[in-house]
Order: C-alpha cells, then structure tokens, then sequence
C-alpha cells in the first residue's frame, strides 16, 4: 500500500508499507471464511505497521481530500452502492468508513465463493477482498478519514514512476 501526501504538483511525502490485500490474504486469512481469530491478528497487524506513518500524517494537518487506488477500493465502493465501470471514469465514485463498516463482517462470514458472486467483485479476488477491506477500514480509523474518493486508476497505470 502506498500513501502519498502533498499539498502541490510534487508529493511531500511517499510511503509504501507492506499491506497489499494479497500478500495478507496469504498470510493472515487461511480459512474461507477466516476465524474471528485471524481477522483480529490481522488488524492488530495492520495498525501496528500503519504506527510508522500515521503521527508524520497527523503532524502534517487535517487533509482536504482523501484519493484511494486500487482494485480493492473500487470494489467496496462498488458494494457499496458506487456506479460500475461501465459508467465511464469521470463519474465520481467514494467510499465511507461505515459503508466498509456495513459491509466487512458480511464479506468475512461468506466463503471466497460466495463473495465472487456479488456486484462489483470479481472471482480472481473474491478471496483478498476481506484483507482489503480490513485494510482499509483501519487506516481510514487511523487516519481519521470519515469518506474518500476511488480513483479509476492506479497507480501501476500512471506515469508518475516508482514511489520511493
């Protein structure tokens, strides 16, 4: 995961923490669905690694505007009630921490199987769409963020280059 924060054309700050949704599927969720157990060690996980970053990004000030990217992102907000792909990449899409709130502890009672079956989420990641969700709703509480926009694209798709 990626965080990047600025205030002009040129970010101030970039970041990428181990926290891609995948990775924690593999290493935190074995069971469909996880055990209430592994979804805890993988939140205290998640917190504990967003520790590194999270004072500088409350030092820095209240931000004005929140963007996420990433696949996962825009299948919550899909979920979440966001208009499909279909509509075009102009069309604003957002997500809110209590949508992800509503909808992590359906996500994690399904099987993999079952998540695949729902609007906006695709059976190729039907099974990390709850460490992405985890993911998301504890730095969205971390970071104090209440609503954020979903971008169409991410950031392997633009030309900014490798974030360092």
């Amino acid at each position: 995961m990626e965080i990047v924060l600025g205030r002009d054309a040129e970010p101030e700050l970039a970041v990428s923490l181990p926290l891609g949704a995948g990775r924690l599927s593999r290493e935190f969720l074995s069971g469909d669905p996880p055990s209430a157990g592994q979804l805890k060690l993988l939140r205290k996980h998640v917190r504990a690694t967003l520790r590194e970053v999270s004072d500088r990004l409350r030092w820095e000030g209240d931000h004005s505007r929140v963007v996420a990217t990433s696949k996962t992102f825009k299948q919550l907000a899909r979920l979440a009630g966001a208009p499909s792909q279909r509509k075009g990449p102009f069309v604003q899409r957002t997500l809110a921490l209590n949508d992800i709130e509503e909808w992590l502890p359906r996500l994690a009672g399904m099987s993999a199987s079952k998540r695949a079956r729902l609007r906006g989420v695709s059976q190729s990641r039907a099974r990390q769409i709850v460490a992405g969700a985890v993911v998301a709703k504890v730095t969205m509480e971390e970071l104090d963020i209440e609503r954020l926009d979903v971008s169409p694209w991410a950031l392997r798709r633009t030309s900014l280059g490798p974030i360092r």
